[in-house]
């Protein structure tokens, strides 16, 4: 019998390189780190969530799905994601956040210009979170793969301004002065490879205008000493240490990796 994963490349540790040009320019395409079984397994399991979703619900909204949903951590603690994080970050890791973003076919909504670490604010202090973007679908620029601006991980200071929530993800944007939206580069991905980028690295996506969705999962992490000041927004958000040891001198709480 054929192993369906033999033509299924997988990318293991990320070269000195490679992480040398992801510090530089606040991002790096990578290959693949999950089996296609793997894969394939997540992308079912996603699947039966988005049939699960309240009628009010779009699916770009299923924003800290591990919460309610252990099975996710098996991927999210997976140990060559824990490697290739380490590489980046260093040997404590802590997962911050998740997000799936799943962009239905023809009516995917657009994500406007921004900087993750804007949106979260003073929650984190120092704000350093890498994101790892994984493609449970193809991502393309026919169906609104993400677009970033290399180095404007360099950047902290941009201002926004509100736009149409019924047409975006989110309900800020960077504004045009600010941003030169033609040095935006198309992120695009195959099944199951991934991207990183840095909490500042001014990114967006168009909104799925084809025929085929594009659904990514991000995974979002940060070093265990980086502190999380709760507030009262957020006081329900959990985050884990996933390898290592805290470095706060106890100021974080972490939560129980649940089973799964």
């Amino acid at each position: 019998m054929t192993n369906p994963d033999n033509d299924w490349r997988i990318s293991l540790i990320p070269t000195e390189d490679q992480v040398g040009f992801y510090h530089e320019n606040g991002y790096l395409k990578f290959g693949r780190i999950f089996t296609k079984s793997e894969l394939d397994t997540l992308r079912n399991y996603v699947d039966q969530m988005i049939v699960n979703l309240p009628p009010e619900t779009r699916p770009e909204q299923m924003d800290v799905p591990h919460f309610t949903n252990p099975f996710l951590f098996k991927y999210l603690t997976h140990p060559t994601v824990l490697d290739v994080i380490e590489c980046f970050i260093g040997p404590n890791i802590v997962l911050w956040s998740s997000h799936f973003i799943s962009k239905r076919s023809r009516d995917g909504l657009a994500v406007p210009w921004h900087q993750d670490g804007v949106y979260w604010g003073n929650r984190l202090q120092p704000m350093r979170v890498i994101t790892m973007w994984l493609a449970v679908d193809a991502s393309t620029v026919d169906n609104g793969c993400m677009r970033i601006i290399a180095e404007s991980h360099k950047q902290k200071h941009l201002q926004y301004k509100d736009v149409d929530t019924k047409k975006h993800l989110f309900g800020r944007e960077i504004i045009n002065k600010d941003l030169n939206r033609s040095e935006g580069i198309d992120l695009e991905l195959e099944v199951g490879e991934c991207h990183f980028h840095d909490a500042f690295t001014a990114h967006a996506s168009n909104p799925n205008k084809s025929g085929k969705r594009r659904c990514g999962y991000t995974m979002r992490y940060m070093p265990a000493d980086v502190k999380y000041h709760v507030d009262g927004w957020n006081h329900q958000h959990h985050i884990y240490l996933l390898r290592g040891q805290d470095q706060t001198n106890g100021f974080n709480t972490y939560q129980t990796i649940p089973d799964f």
